[in-house]
């Protein structure tokens, strides 16, 4: 039989123990155990319950055109529990110079599909503007080098459309700049595009042409909160195979096997499947895979606090809060929030 360890119980690991889970249910040809160096499951997502409030610790819902998240809550019964965004109140707002300045209607990420809107927006300069116009005749380009992101939307719209669109847009999902993120990781779509069409407008818009079904709510969550995803994997693996509070010190390869050392004793493993943040695995590997162990340690990381605010019903009117989903920060405007949601207008 094949025993395996999985090390780190976030969402990765988790999902991992799940599927193992399924397979052991199935052919029973198979043993694992799950360690978490904490004293919970289910890592960054984590939700609150306040009074009547739900306050989600980390993410706050999943993108709709990304399938496996929904499937996999239908899968463990919480077909139900599926909300999606309310995108008839979608707008977002690019604070600039301490004004909220709505995003023209049609930008897709970086991309501007309605021109007209596009071109009586207060968001971007003229020279801008012509960029955009220019960017239409933009030809294919095969061999274009590994770019960052700020690269890549620089040479197709300028450094304004990076520093008041594309930066503060993934500063708010990934924590990280356009100059930090890869291109090809990040915005792999628009990176295929470039590479066999040229313009990413022309092609958004002919896509959007073609496209005969409503387009989909942009993003969805659960009712009662992220953590209910987690909450049930976890509920389908046995407690034997649980294991919190266990940090692991070291993984060690010997004849073929793994020797997981963490809380004083060593196991053998026939496989081990490390699912903790980057600098950990390095740190766990350094010694005996230095190569990967290197490779991982070049992961960068950014860190943030979510902070949410609740109010009363008046007050809350009494602020004259715009309608819309919530607003982007750039750097350039010198402020430490990264961005704010409306959540009573999003979900």
């Amino acid at each position: 039989m094949k025993r395996i360890a999985i090390i780190g119980g976030g969402v990765s690991g988790l999902s991992a123990a799940y599927a193992l889970q399924k397979q052991l249910n199935k052919a029973g040809d198979l043993d694992y155990v799950l360690c978490e160096a904490g004293p919970r499951f289910g890592g960054v997502i984590h939700t609150e319950r306040v009074g009547d409030f739900v306050i989600e610790a980390g993410p706050d819902s999943f993108l709709t055109e990304k399938p496996w998240a929904a499937e996999l809550c239908r899968e463990l019964g919480l077909g139900g529990q599926l909300i999606a965004s309310n995108d008839a109140e979608r707008r977002t707002y690019i604070l600039l110079r301490g004004q909220l300045v709505p995003f023209p209607d049609g930008l897709m990420f970086m991309v501007p599909t309605d021109l007209a809107a596009t071109f009586i927006s207060p968001l971007f300069s003229w020279r801008t503007k012509l960029r955009m116009i220019r960017e239409w005749f933009y030809r294919p380009s095969p061999d274009a080098p590994e770019s960052t992101v700020a690269e890549f939307v620089e040479r197709h719209y300028g450094r304004e459309m990076v520093e008041r669109v594309a930066d503060p847009m993934l500063a708010g999902i990934y924590g990280g700049g356009a100059d930090e993120l890869s291109a090809s990781s990040v915005l792999a779509r628009f990176v295929e595009i470039e590479a066999k069409q040229g313009s990413l407008g022309r092609a958004m818009v002919a896509s959007r042409k073609l496209q005969t079904t409503p387009a989909r709510p942009l993003f969805t969550t659960l009712k009662n909160g992220m953590q209910t995803i987690t909450d049930a994997m976890l509920a389908q693996i046995p407690e034997s195979a649980r294991r919190m509070n266990t940090a692991i010190e070291a993984l060690m390869p010997e004849s073929g096997k793994w020797l997981v050392v963490g809380n004083g004793r060593t196991e053998e493993f026939d496989a081990v499947i490390v699912a903790t943040p980057a600098h950990s695995a390095a740190q766990l590997l350094r010694d005996y895979v230095p190569q990967v162990s290197s490779e991982l340690n070049q992961i960068s990381y950014g860190s943030s606090v979510t902070v949410a605010l609740a109010y009363h019903e008046k007050t809350r009117a009494s602020l004259s809060l715009p309608a819309g989903f919530g607003f982007l920060v750039p750097r350039t405007e010198n402020q430490r929030i990264l961005a704010c949601t409306f959540v009573h207008n999003k979900f």
